[in-house]
């Protein structure tokens, strides 16, 4: 290992927000639950030729803890707890944790093995720290000026199309979610400084570390391996659902309300997701399929449960730019509130740059399977055929002849 090698993690701030509220979450109700977490690279990336790097920067990961002036900031915010913050103050990552390894045809490996209250943590910045160590090696000449210039320009497009168009932006809202694939932590950092200062639809950011030195709002609620989990948590799995989105109302009753809908795929989550949910839950975010079906989907359920789309809020996170949120807010605004996540496409769209692919996803709870169906082929994620035909027959979804 090289001793002198520079962190690329700095900080434990240095995540998604969703990270440490599922994380209080887990810790208050689910603190001795396993769990396994694998690497997927979505596309034929050979990026096994990284694995040293890698594991040396997961070793330097141990020498990180929440600091003083992170802990006062945790602890200024409505979302924490102070038995949660208190162990938090004393969580180091465990390197012994994360095993890295390279195929024999070169792909990358990685699994993550421990309590479901630490293994949590890793997801985001391992992600990050692998698109940075890439992305490093391939084109070592780009700066943050470089990504700084190519958003001016996405800027001016944007704010030209919505003029010629006549589309009121007054309620137009963007969120960077942009840590697990950006180009660096450097680029990521500078996109958003120019965001705050420069476009005033900007409403927050998704990690942890920026929203604290930027004094931006720190967004997010839960990911897909909240619903997973419960799959193996959830004494019936047809309930598991219903389990995992009462569970998170018995930590956050009147806040971080915005739910996650295509674990299982959104028809079998609005089967769940029964008036009394959809009254408490602030509004639903959408990770994957088509944007349009689902945004009509979720409208016409609040409709039939006599509840006013305009009291509730969707989230678009799927693969978003700019110029794909506009056409969204165009064609929904009227209807229900609107905020845009965007990712990649914020934090790693520069000429000449290919983003990488690449997701984390739990596989195992409590010694046994658990999936991820989505409502997009390409984002199904497990390692048992027979336990996704149970979910399916569990959630009345067709059976597919191969799962995965």
């Amino acid at each position: 290992m090289n001793l002198d090698a520079t962190p690329i993690i700095t900080s434990l701030l240095d995540t998604d927000a969703y990270k440490l509220h599922m994380q209080q979450a887990v810790f208050h109700h689910y603190s001795q639950v396993p769990v396994v977490a694998e690497f997927r690279c979505r596309s034929s990336e050979i990026l096994g030729i990284y694995a040293n790097e890698i594991r040396q920067q997961v070793q330097l990961m141990a020498d990180l803890s929440l600091t003083k002036e992170e802990f006062h900031y945790l602890s200024s915010l409505p979302f924490f707890k102070e038995d949660y913050l208190t162990w938090l103050k004393q969580f180091h990552f465990k390197p012994e944790q994360v095993d890295i390894s390279t195929t024999d045809d070169g792909q990358l490996a990685i699994r993550i093995s421990g309590p479901w209250v630490e293994v949590i943590m890793w997801e985001v910045p391992l992600l990050a720290l692998v698109s940075e160590i890439v992305q490093r090696d391939r084109h070592p000449q780009i700066t943050a000026d470089d990504a700084v210039k190519q958003l001016k320009k996405l800027l001016t497009v944007f704010y030209s199309q919505a003029e010629e168009d006549h589309i009121d932006l007054s309620r137009f809202k963007l969120m960077d979610f942009g840590t697990r694939r950006r180009f660096s932590y450097d680029v990521q950092s500078a996109i958003v400084s120019l965001l705050k200062k420069e476009f005033p639809y900007l409403v927050g950011t998704s990690n942890y570390k920026l929203a604290h030195e930027l004094g931006l709002s720190p967004v997010g609620t839960q990911a897909h391996e909240w619903f997973q989990a419960h799959q193996q948590i959830s004494p019936e799995l047809a309930n598991s659902q219903i389990a995992a989105l009462q569970s998170w109302l018995d930590e956050y009753p009147d806040q971080l309300g915005i739910a996650l809908t295509d674990c299982i795929t959104m028809d079998a989550f609005l089967r769940d997701f029964d008036v009394d949910f959809a009254k408490r839950y602030q509004g639903l975010r959408h990770d994957s399929g088509d944007p349009i079906e689902w945004g009509e989907k979720a409208i016409a359920h609040y409709e039939k449960l006599g509840i006013d789309p305009m009291s509730k809020t969707l989230v678009f996170s799927d693969s978003l730019d700019l110029q794909k949120s506009l056409e969204l807010y165009r064609y929904f605004h009227k209807r229900i509130n609107l905020v845009f996540g965007i990712g990649t496409r914020l934090t790693c769209n520069i000429p000449g740059v290919i983003p990488l692919n690449i997701v984390i996803k739990l596989v195992e709870c409590n010694g046994k399977p658990v999936a991820k169906l989505s409502d997009s082929p390409g984002k199904t994620i497990c390692e048992d055929d027979e336990f996704v035909n149970q979910l399916r027959k569990a959630f009345d979804l067709p059976k597919m002849e191969k799962a995965c």
